[in-house]
Formats: structure tokens, sequence, C-alpha cells
């Protein structure tokens, strides 16, 4: 039987005044879409989206957010179809935060748009080629730096500031801090998702056994398992999070998360074969770097700021790489086919 008009549901936009109403709801540490310090350059407010829904959805529509998924987490250039990637591990991060961000009353939207921009920055190889990149700079080049220089300069999104700010301190090794509680919750989600799925991933390819976790871990998070160490894990966020009125996590769970990250260090991320494996990418990284600092007409112009400086484009270029590009060049150079 065909549904008469008076049968149909009512449908009706939900314009960004409204949207922006539905926020004044939210928790007082919660940053509102109509309260952001706004953007570089001034743009007429969207009908319907929020300024944060906005970014969101421009950092989704990036190059750089495509080619996380092609980007190493910790096994790198993995030939296995379930090894994490940058791109997994940045929804798994997001969907962390919103968890988070929904349960304290903070703004949803603007928490995911700062965990799908917050690895954009990320060089080929992880934070293996981040440390090869700091060779040539004072300091350390850091992923965070990198990922605010593409929304602002090389794939300009003109985002806000709040976003901007998530994507650079989300490090935690990073100061000042996120300036939100947006960012904050990044933060926690960034290392909570990681250690979890890094685990999985050494458990896969055999590197430890279930035996081989630390006791007091156990003691504290239960038997190893990932979905319960994450509810445990985010639990110990918001529980804390109410009791200091800041976003904060459990002592216990925190020292628990400690010990695990040191033990992800020792027997993982440290180990003699990951640490062999890190010099070849080292090398690769280095071999690129230098061969374009001679051959600097080698840079694609869709991928140069001819103003800057001759190593930072270098740097741009080579940071923006996948795993698999570095790797394909890096052959096409200085492994030159048809050779005995």
């Amino acid at each position: 039987m065909e549904m008469t008009t008076h049968q149909r549901p009512s449908l009706a936009p939900v314009t960004r005044r409204q949207r922006e109403d539905r926020e004044q709801h939210l928790s007082s540490l919660a940053t509102r879409s109509s309260e952001s310090r706004g953007r570089r350059i001034s743009e007429e407010p969207d009908q319907y989206r929020t300024e944060f829904e906005r970014d969101r959805d421009r950092v989704l529509h990036s190059k750089a957010f495509r080619r996380l998924k092609h980007k190493t987490q910790v096994f790198i250039n993995p030939e296995g179809d379930h090894f994490v990637t940058r791109m997994s591990h940045t929804l798994q991060v997001t969907q962390v935060a919103r968890a988070i961000a929904v349960a304290l009353g903070l703004n949803e939207v603007l928490t995911e748009a700062i965990c799908l921009a917050h690895d954009c920055g990320h060089t080929p190889f992880g934070h293996t080629g981040e440390a090869a990149l700091s060779d040539y700079v004072e300091g350390e080049w850091l992923h965070s730096e990198q990922g605010v220089r593409i929304f602002e300069v090389l794939e300009p999104r003109n985002l806000t500031w709040e976003v901007l700010d998530g994507i650079r301190a989300h490090t935690w090794r990073v100061k000042p801090p996120p300036n939100t509680a947006e960012g904050w919750v990044c933060r926690f989600a960034d290392r909570i998702a990681y250690l979890n799925h890094d685990l999985q991933d050494a458990l896969r390819a055999g590197v430890i056994g279930i035996e081989d976790v630390p006791a007091p871990i156990i003691e504290c998070l239960g038997e190893p398992d990932r979905r319960s160490w994450i509810n445990a894990m985010i639990e110990g966020v918001i529980d804390e999070s109410c009791k200091r009125g800041r976003v904060a996590m459990n002592a216990d769970i925190l020292l628990a998360m400690k010990t695990f990250r040191e033990f992800m260090f020792e027997r993982v991320y440290l180990r003699p074969e990951s640490v062999s494996q890190a010099s070849r990418a080292r090398g690769v990284i280095h071999q690129l770097v230098e061969h374009l600092l001679a051959h600097p007409d080698q840079i694609p112009d869709s991928y140069r700021i001819v103003e800057a400086e001759p190593l930072t484009q270098v740097l741009d270029y080579v940071a923006g790489m996948t795993d698999r590009y570095a790797l394909t060049l890096h052959d096409r150079l200085f492994r030159p086919q048809g050779l005995v």
C-alpha cells in the first residue's frame, strides 16, 4: 500500500545555529564551536555545519589523510592484512576519544577533527622516519609540527585555531600542552589505542606471548584482552576526570599503562630485529634526502613550496611519502633494474 503524505515521517534541516544551540548543553569544560578563536582567513559561516564539523570534513578529504593507509605503525611495510597502519590507528584513536568525549560532555566533533588529523604529519616508517629527519634540523623534527604545517601551508585547509592546537600538542612531549579539554582527550586516546593495538600486532607476529605480559599490568587491567583493557583505560579517564574537574586518568591505571609502555619498548619497539629494521629504514630516508638535496628538480611541483629553503622543500616531500612510495623511489634510484 502506498504511503500517504500524512503517513510520511517529517524531516527538516538542522541548521548550524540549531547545532550550536545543542552545544550549550555540553559540559562547562567543553569547547563550543560558536566560541572558536576562528581561522587565519575569515570565512562566511556554513548554513548547516558548525566550524568544527567543517574542519572534520576538510581533514577527511585531504590527501594527507588518505596517505595514512600506506604509512606504518610499528611493523614497517607489513605484508599481512591485519597489521595496524597509521590509518587504522587514527580511526581507533578517534573511536576511543569520541567515547571519552561523549561520556564527559565534551565537544565530540572537535575531538573527532583533532584525532582524524593528529598523525597526518607522520613520516614513512613511523617514528624511525621522524628520527631520521631530525638529523637534518636543530632539535627534533616533530610530526605534530609537520601536521600543522601540512594544513596551514602544504595543503592549506584554513582550519580553526582549536583543531590546529590539538594537532600541535597531541604528542605528550610537546609543550605547552593542549589548550582544550578535547585536545587532552586526544592525548590519552592516542596512547590507549597504540599500546593496545601494538600489543595485538606483536602477539600476531609471534614477537611476544601472552605469558610475557608483566603481572602488575594484569593485576590492574585483567587478563590480556584488547576490548577489556581499552574499556578499563577509557573508564579510568572518565572516572578520574569527573573527580578532578579536568581530563585526567586514574593513578593506578596510569601506572599500569606506564609499565605496559615500558614493556612494549623493551620487548617490541627496541628488540634487536626492530632496531635492525629501523636502521635500514633510516638509511633509506637519509639516502632519499641526500639525493633530493643534490637534485631538487626531482621534487614534484605539486609538493613544493618554492619560497621555502631547499632543505625544507626536501623534508616536506620525504615526510609526505608513504612507506611504499619511499621504498619504490629508493629502489628506482639506488637499485636499478636489469643488472645481474
